[in-house]
């Protein structure tokens, strides 16, 4: 085989070996993209659950406070009640998708101290 063959066939081969290369990051940058798609939906949805807190929770004081004057225990009364039960229901579903942001966190962070420590 002459020098101009095997520079020919090198570069094919280097050629094609870029290509694949090419190929599998874009699929790997594809699938990191959903990923953090993902995550920054959740994210998001955790954000509008505490505004949704927040907001709960200054009518049950508004309520309390109107109450107070009226009643001995404006704790016993059935608006009250159901404010609370509101609250406790956005904190579960909060508690619910934060704990699935820390489980990804978690993973992330392995992974890259795995790949730190390979180098």
């Amino acid at each position: 085989m002459s020098f101009w063959e095997n520079v020919k066939k090198d570069l094919q081969k280097g050629l094609k070996e870029g290509i694949d290369f090419v190929k599998e990051g874009a699929t790997i940058v594809k699938v990191k993209a959903e990923e953090l798609t993902e995550e920054g939906k959740k994210r998001i949805k955790v954000f509008d659950l505490k505004t949704r807190v927040q907001r709960e929770i200054s009518e049950l004081g508004g309520k309390v406070y109107d109450l107070s004057s009226k009643m001995k225990n404006p704790m016993l009364d059935s608006k009250v009640k159901a404010g609370i039960t509101r609250i406790k229901k956005l904190e579960a579903q909060i508690a619910k998708i934060e704990g699935k942001i820390k489980i990804r966190s978690k993973k992330v962070a392995r992974k890259r101290t795995a790949k730190s420590k390979s180098k």
